[in-house]
């Protein structure tokens, strides 16, 4: 099967490449073939991730490319408040101009920098390095700071290493248990389910979620809440555990308490490999089922079914091996740092990372939410996942870069609190407030995907200045006094690297139509006319060949790759390389690249595990008289992120043209909201309206809302900015909310 699919210009000759999915870290592999008048055909490829499987997104994927919206000039917003039509050398000039104009007035760190977790490793690599040698500004950060944030501070301060999978997707098929939190895969990566058949057909698969997702309905358990007191039936592929929305960590410690208790733990691995496993016993004593199931809305005996079934698939105990993954449903929280460490103390405990065909593991979500972390997009990081404040790191940088150290910025704000800190235009011109006035954004749709989204379009507006590169009109380019039509995909040239570590090709089939440019020439333009003496190349190969002498020796080293030998690796048929792959001093040898990380040690100092006692607190913003009801929030099989791309697809949209809230019939009958009314969900930031579906796959405690769409129903203008103390994550996932019919013009209810 293939589709075909229009675009805008006609380039001379068909071409084809071998490329992967524009959308989500599973990177499916496909082939494109482009004909002389821009058509566009999509077909899967083989490939370990995706086994020749693709999802609706992948097969419509070349629709964007086409879009009839497309940007194709630089636009710049006049006196006339409009957008309007204008040269690069313009709308670069009117950039420049404006960054100068502020730092002299306000200081560096007034214009800060936005990107995206969807960006190539090339360009997050220079827009990092751009930030920090011609703007040198501390205030760069990028939208996994709402992805993977927690997930990462888990790992790194577990394991010291964060690499979203340390093994890969396909270990998971021989596992007799697979325990999924927080993630729904079968709507987010349908062709990753495959991995999970096996596991799935000896009864193993276990999924905590509030509701009955795609993923649940895997376990072929009965969709109705168990009753309480009872463990409740469950499926013949496995378990859903449906808990309180907010309280995935109550589950998590109860495991574990059951675990130690009952004898089910590994205690050589515990002693030989980890360190801190005494204060963890101690803090899970608290927390036997039965004072858990009244926190978490769990049965006990659930939860006891639950841990043993893990505890008889790991190695110590004879099974074939486990895993535990999570994914945003439990990491978006603000403590979803503590609760990705009680998943992996969990996972410790049965002797599970490090070990073949066992671990611990986090799914990534965005495109390049892995290799967009590690070269220097994050407030914190300089590339190959080295820290900003080790001197050592900064001198190997800044000699690749050829600046002093010094002029290095130190560590920025994370996302939410940099969206939080920009200034306001013309509030006077202090240089010492810190305060941003301008900012670029790449690859990201703040005004959709950032929590407490009206607050953040108040802000953006503003600015003294807000630059959008993007490939379509999303909601913030819109609000954009400079917007940059820039490259997508198939029109560019670059490297990924997928949710497992694994280092990629993206390749170009297509030129970019009109005066659309690539953020590389765009970045090397821009420190031309801001007088930087620092080298920007614009060749991917090239940038990226310096990204891997700046990665040399770093945690997530890349210095024994290229793009030469990805193309070379998989012409012969290999299926990318996992890093670390540092640089050989053989060339008849190359380092083979480590799909699997910590089979001998873990990348702390010691080569040990680090357990780290944790306890729940509960949400930010919990249900209360003025809002008893819990409001989670999610994707659908459709769309993807903000939708910016998936809402100009028509396939997609005749399927889901709209946003809509999940309810559960329970919770419609006692509020008087018959199935398909339009609602108001109001929380103590602001409401979103949209039509209601009845389903009693969710808890009736419980309301679900997908968060694609912007305007009226763009669901993170209720959700809550607050964030984790340790990672900076908001809490998306959970917050109170109250549910009443939405209102008429006139201010009346409308009634059925």
């Amino acid at each position: 099967m293939t589709t075909t699919t229009p675009a805008a210009r006609t380039v001379a000759g068909p071409t084809t490449a071998d490329t992967h999915c524009p959308y989500c870290a599973l990177q499916c592999a496909m082939s494109l073939a482009a004909e002389p008048d821009r058509t566009v055909t999509v077909a899967p490829r083989q490939f370990p991730t995706n086994r020749g499987g693709l999802c609706q997104k992948g097969w419509t994927s070349a629709a964007v490319l086409g879009a009839p919206d497309r940007l194709t000039t630089p636009l710049l917003r006049g006196t006339d408040g409009e957008l309007h039509p204008a040269s690069w050398d313009e709308a670069l000039d009117v950039v420049a101009r404006s960054v100068v104009g502020i730092q002299q007035t306000h200081g560096r760190d007034a214009v800060a920098v936005f990107g995206g977790g969807g960006l190539t490793n090339e360009k997050a690599y220079a827009l990092g390095k751009f930030a920090r040698t011609v703007l040198r500004t501390a205030n760069i950060d990028y939208n996994g700071r709402f992805c993977m944030a927690s997930a990462a501070a888990g790992a790194n301060r577990a394991f010291g290493v964060d690499r979203g999978l340390p093994f890969p997707l396909t270990d998971l098929a021989g596992a007799d248990a697979v325990l999924l939190l927080g993630s729904n895969l079968a709507e987010t990566m349908p062709p990753s389910v495959q991995h999970l058949t096996g596991v799935r057909s000896r009864g193993g698969l276990v999924v905590v979620d509030p509701r009955r997702s795609a993923t649940a309905a895997l376990t072929g358990e009965p969709h109705d809440v168990p009753a309480a007191g009872g463990a409740g039936p469950v499926g013949d592929q496995g378990v859903h555990v449906q808990p309180v929305p907010g309280t995935d960590l109550v589950v998590l410690l109860a495991l574990l308490h059951v675990v130690v208790t009952e004898g089910l733990l590994d205690m050589e691995f515990v002693t030989a490999r980890t360190t801190g496993f005494g204060d963890v016993r101690r803090s899970v004593a608290a927390w036997w089922p039965e004072r858990a199931e009244t926190v978490c809305g769990v049965p006990a005996e659930r939860l006891r079914h639950v841990a043993r079934l893990l505890a008889a698939a790991s190695p110590a105990r004879g099974g074939a091996g486990a895993y535990v993954l999570t994914g945003r449903g439990v990491e978006q929280s603000t403590q979803g740092t503590a609760t990705v460490t009680a998943a992996i103390n969990l996972a410790l405990a049965l002797g599970l990372p490090g070990r073949r065909g066992s671990g611990y593991g986090a799914v990534t979500g965005q495109g390049n939410g892995q290799g967009g972390r590690e070269h220097g997009q994050k407030a914190d990081q300089l590339p190959g996942y080295r820290s900003i404040t080790d001197p050592a790191a900064r001198a190997h940088v800044a000699a690749v870069w050829g600046v002093a150290p010094a002029s290095i910025p130190g560590p920025g704000r994370p996302a939410v609190e940099l969206l939080q800190s920009l200034g306001v235009r013309g509030a006077g011109a202090d240089t010492e407030d810190g305060r941003p006035r301008a900012l670029l954004v790449h690859g990201s749709n703040l005004v959709v995907s950032a929590p407490d989204a009206q607050r953040v379009e108040a802000k953006l507006r503003a600015l003294d200045l807000l630059v959008v590169c993007d490939v379509v009109p999303s909601e913030t380019a819109l609000l954009a006094d400079v917007v940059l039509p820039v490259t997508q995909w198939a029109e560019e040239e670059g490297t990924m690297t997928s949710l497992e570590g694994r280092v990629i090709r993206r390749r170009q089939v297509l030129a970019p139509p009109g005066e659309a440019r690539s953020e590389l020439w765009v970045l090397a333009e821009l420190a031309r006319r801001l007088g930087s003496t620092v080298a920007f190349p614009t060749e991917p190969a090239t940038v990226f060949a310096e990204l891997a002498r700046a990665s040399a020796g770093g945690v997530a080293d890349y210095s024994g790759l290229s793009h030469a030998r990805l193309d070379t690796d998989e012409a012969a048929g290999g299926p990318g390389l996992f890093w670390p792959v540092p640089a050989s001093d053989d060339a008849a040898a190359p380092h083979p690249g480590t799909p699997r990380l910590f089979l001998d040690r873990f990348g702390t100092p010691d080569g040990r595990a680090r357990m780290v006692a944790v306890d729940h607190v509960g949400p930010s913003d919990d249900v209360r008289a003025d809002a008893p009801v819990y409001l989670v929030t999610g994707r659908v099989l459709q769309h993807y992120q903000s939708g910016a791309q998936t809402r100009r697809v028509p396939e997609l949209v005749r399927v889901a043209a709209a946003p809509f809230v999940e309810m559960h019939p329970l919770l419609g009958a006692r509020l008087g909201i018959a199935d398909g009314e339009r609602v108001r969900l109001t929380s103590s930031r602001g409401h979103v309206e949209a039509a209601t579906r009845w389903t009693d796959r969710i808890r009736p405690d419980t309301v679900f809302m997908p968060f694609h769409w912007g305007g009226a129903g763009s669901v993170n203008r209720v959700t809550t900015d607050a964030t984790d103390p340790v990672s900076g994550m908001p809490e998306f996932k959970v917050c109170a909310v109250e549910v009443r019919r939405a209102e008429r013009a006139d201010g009346t209810e409308v009634v059925a």
